[in-house]
């Protein structure tokens, strides 16, 4: 890749963002499409954030995403927020558009896209979440559209109760689980909670809940205990790599006003895991 004078930059600003597999997919992208933009990453601590956010507009930016622990906060300096994002209550991509930084949250069309490429088909389906945090939110908003039932399960009943009582201007049929019980029956279960980023992490649901004819999706973009178990029970189990890729290729063409070549952006990626 050439950086010219007239490079257009993109990036990621998050606290960290060492570990981040997404300017391989991005620049993998923009080299093969032949046009004159970069991927780049930047460790804003919590306390630039604000500042950060002001030299994406002052050094003219194309965007940038947005990740931990900045979704939530960050909204409060940009110019526009699209419906989505507002109701989700996070943005993690942000276009700079004539001087305009406009928010954005590609991470739930993410989600749904990785489903249908893994040929798992949500409408009039029941689906079981656990977790109510901001990962929650974003693909809840989305399956809650879709499916005939929606099962969310939380140990802080107040955050639970908030996502609920919010999804349920979207669709009647949100509902707040009664307990992990509630897994048995459904079609697909959903880890969108942080337990699975450690090796040591206590599994998020009990295994002997599950059966063959389920598929289980763990948000974490690595194979889980809970994936492995889930895989041993004869369930259809998969990784957050198809949301992470998936999303980066919608902020791809919210940037660049085009196709995404997604094959080529697919490849970068998966190599670049395979070497870590």
């Amino acid at each position: 890749m050439t950086i010219t004078a007239k490079t257009r930059i993109t990036g990621l600003i998050g606290w960290p963002v060492e570990h981040s597999l997404s300017p391989f997919m991005h620049n993998a992208g923009f080299q093969h499409l032949g046009i004159d933009y970069c991927y780049l990453t930047f460790a804003v601590h919590p306390d630039n954030l604000g500042k950060a956010i002001d030299g994406v507009r002052a050094m003219n930016f194309c965007g940038v995403n947005v990740t931990v622990p900045h979704k939530e906060k960050v909204m409060a300096f940009l110019d526009d927020i699209n419906e989505e994002a507002r109701f989700i209550g996070a943005v993690n991509t942000i276009v700079n558009k004539d001087d305009k930084l406009i928010g954005y949250n590609t991470d739930g069309r993410g989600f749904i896209k990785s489903l249908e490429e893994a040929d798992i088909h949500i409408a009039g389906k029941r689906v079981f979440i656990v977790g109510a945090g901001g990962a929650s939110r974003a693909i809840s908003y989305y399956l809650a559209q879709q499916v005939a039932e929606l099962f969310i399960f939380d140990i802080d009943t107040n955050k639970l109760s908030v996502l609920i009582n919010d999804l349920r201007r979207v669709s009647p049929q949100v509902y707040m689980a009664e307990g992990i019980e509630q897994v048995r029956g459904v079609d697909l279960v959903i880890n969108a909670t942080p337990l699975g980023l450690k090796p040591n992490d206590p599994l998020p649901i009990d295994i002997t809940l599950l059966n063959e004819k389920q598929a289980v999706y763990d948000l974490v973009y690595k194979t889980t205990n809970l994936l492995t178990e889930a895989t041993y029970k004869g369930c259809k189990a998969l990784n957050g790599i198809g949301m992470l890729f998936w999303q980066g290729v919608h902020a791809f063409e919210i940037w660049t006003q085009g196709a995404a070549p997604v094959e080529v952006m697919k490849s970068a990626l998966l190599s670049a895991m395979n070497n870590r």
